[in-house]
């Protein structure tokens, strides 16, 4: 079997085309031609054009004949329905860890990160993303359905770009940490009604805050632009 290696190049690309989508610094309805995007990335136009195909295939731009590339508009409703998926997911993943005869393989290591002192919690917004994101993930897997797990993270990568903004606010990295020592406490007692109601309430609340958060930061970025396009101008 062959195996496909990915372009070095194109992947840093692709990495670095992601970022400023994610922190704003490319806004969605922004253009660009292909030339242009080369010319600012330092790169020929074939690893250009495989990361950007490949976050087109992602869904974050857009292409169109003659018209150059486009960052496509953050989709609430897509989003919202992707969160709706990732309850639904996560609460049949619930029930199944709470009906096993013996703590699943994983959730010491969850334990390890989230049932600790307030003093040991971390506090660095990246790092509490990263963490957060690895809970679910890791929850869900413990579950031991190959099937579950895969559409999980297929769903986790989709809302990324909103999701890690979650942590920005002191409040909700508290209140993360004592949602999910709560989860894994009622998890370990098999009480899988309670741990569900949580963990549906914890999502939910984390989706209107990446909501407001995301809406705000747009509106930043895009006054922030403004000036400079003026300026461009004269």
């Amino acid at each position: 079997m062959t195996v496909t290696v990915a372009n070095p190049l194109a992947e840093q690309v692709y990495n670095r085309l992601k970022d400023d989508i994610f922190n704003f610094r490319l806004l969605p309805g922004d253009n660009f031609t292909e030339t242009e995007m080369a010319q600012r990335q330092g790169v020929s136009r074939t690893p250009l054009r495989d990361a950007l195909f490949r976050l087109q295939r992602e869904g974050y731009l857009e292409v169109g004949f003659r018209r150059g590339w486009k960052v496509c508009a953050i989709d609430f409703d897509r989003l919202d329905n992707l969160y709706d998926l990732r309850i639904v997911l996560e609460m049949a993943a619930l029930d199944k860890l709470c009906q096993q005869q013996e703590p699943a393989t994983g959730l010491e290591a969850l334990n390890a990160i989230w049932l600790v002192a307030p003093e040991a919690r971390e506090t660095d917004a990246v790092r509490v993303a990263e963490f957060d994101e690895a809970f679910h993930t890791n929850l869900v897997a413990a579950a031991g359905n190959e099937e579950m797990t895969r559409v999980h993270t297929e769903v986790t990568e989709k809302i990324r770009i909103v999701r890690r903004l979650d942590f920005l606010k002191k409040k909700r990295i508290e209140a993360t940490y004592e949602e999910h020592a709560k989860i894994l406490q009622l998890v370990a007692k098999r009480r899988a009604t309670e741990a569900q109601i949580l963990l549906r309430a914890h999502i939910t609340q984390s989706k209107l805050e990446v909501r407001k958060i995301t809406i705000w930061m747009l509106a930043e970025a895009r006054q922030e632009q403004e000036p400079e396009a003026l300026q461009a101008q004269r």
